[in-house]
This record gives C-alpha cells, structure tokens and sequence, in this order.
C-alpha cells in the first residue's frame, strides 16, 4: 500500500515530442486499498520545463465511444490557445501535429496514449493541433485551455489528410467522425488558404503565457 499526503509534491516523469515545444507528463500514481490519488498537472514543473506557466482560463471535458476521432482542432492565431491534455477515464491514442507555418517540424506529428491506468498527459503549444482517436468506449478526457472557446476562432484539418496519415483504425471498428471534420480541409490545402498558425507569432504569444 502507498499513500501520500494531500498537497504534497509528486514526481513526474516528462518527456519532450518529436514537435518542436509539446511535452508528454507521466505522473506517480499512488494507491491504496480505497482507490488512488494522482497529481496530473503541476505547475511549478511544467514552469521548469516549459519556461512559463500555464494559465488556465477554462477546464473541458470530451467523452467518446470507441472509435470516435476528434481534431485535429487548431485556434486561430492570434489569438491562438494553449492545451493540457489528460485522460480520466478509458484510453486514447492522442496526436499532437505541428501546424505553425515556419516551424522546425511543420508538418510532424507524434502521438501518446492517454488513460486512466498511467493519468499521462500531453501539452500543446499555441498553434500546434490536437486529435485523438477513442480506444475504448467512455472515454473521458479533461482539458486545461489557456483562453475562452470562440466559435469563429476554432479552425480543423483534416486527420484523414493522406500526407498526414494518422494512424485512425482501429481493429473492427471504422472511424466515427463529426461532419465539421470529414469536410476538414487537408494540411496542404489549409496552408494555401492562409489560416495555418505563424511560428513566430506563435512564440511571441506563447512566450506572453
């Protein structure tokens, strides 16, 4: 049996993604005989990793069947929006895909899965898009965004996008997606609209966080 005292500080393992800024947390779980307790965001650790803080405007939460895809979702920038991304409930393979036009990996993705045996989380920096396919069904995930929610602001590509090829399928079950996204522009398709992040933008507001 393991306990911990309410407040006390709990080490986490982090691990940087192939996208340039985007940060995997693995927290210590602690259990007991009546449940457990996990600290899956702190921030004077993602302050030291991230060189700032988090700023937490808004708390979400999505929940899936099996198979659902959501995203890839990006915030116009500016304003743009950072996200922490972890899951409470259930499993999900979480892609993080660089979208900041000039970025050092524009056009890269990478991917952590999320659930609720590890509580590992992801980190988004502004302008970098975020998805996720649903492994199982319930699937609960909780996000910390770092502005409000306008409508107009919140931009997709495509993830069945063939350059991108993210990894949907699942076995015996096809992708379930919202019209918005089917009809997603593709990332080449997004770049030459004009509505692609700026990478030097995207720093400058980051760095204001």
């Amino acid at each position: 049996m393991t306990t911990r005292p309410i407040g006390a500080t709990a080490p986490t393992t982090v691990r940087e993604l192939s996208v340039e800024g985007a940060y995997e947390f693995t927290p210590e779980i602690f259990p007991d005989r009546r449940g457990l307790f996990v600290t899956t965001y702190q921030q004077p650790q993602f302050t030291r990793t991230s060189g700032h803080a988090m700023p937490v405007f808004q708390t979400c939460q999505s929940r899936s069947s099996r198979g659902v895809v959501r995203g890839v979702h990006f915030t116009a920038t500016p304003p743009g929006m950072a996200k922490h991304v972890t899951c409470g409930r259930g499993r999900a393979l979480d892609f993080v895909v660089d979208l900041r036009v000039g970025s050092p990996t524009f056009g890269e993705w990478d991917t952590v899965e999320l659930g609720q045996d590890t509580f590992r989380s992801t980190y988004l920096p502004i302008g970098v898009g975020h998805g996720f396919v649903a492994l199982e069904n319930d699937t609960t995930l909780v996000y910390l965004m770092s502005g409000p929610y306008v409508a107009e602001h919140e931009l997709a590509v495509s993830p069945l996008d063939p350059e991108l090829a993210l990894p949907l399928t699942l076995e015996g079950a096809e992708p379930v997606m919202s019209e918005r996204h089917v009809a997603a522009p593709t990332l080449a398709q997004a770049l030459e609209a004009g509505i692609l992040p700026d990478y030097a933008t995207c720093l400058e507001l980051e760095a204001a966080l």
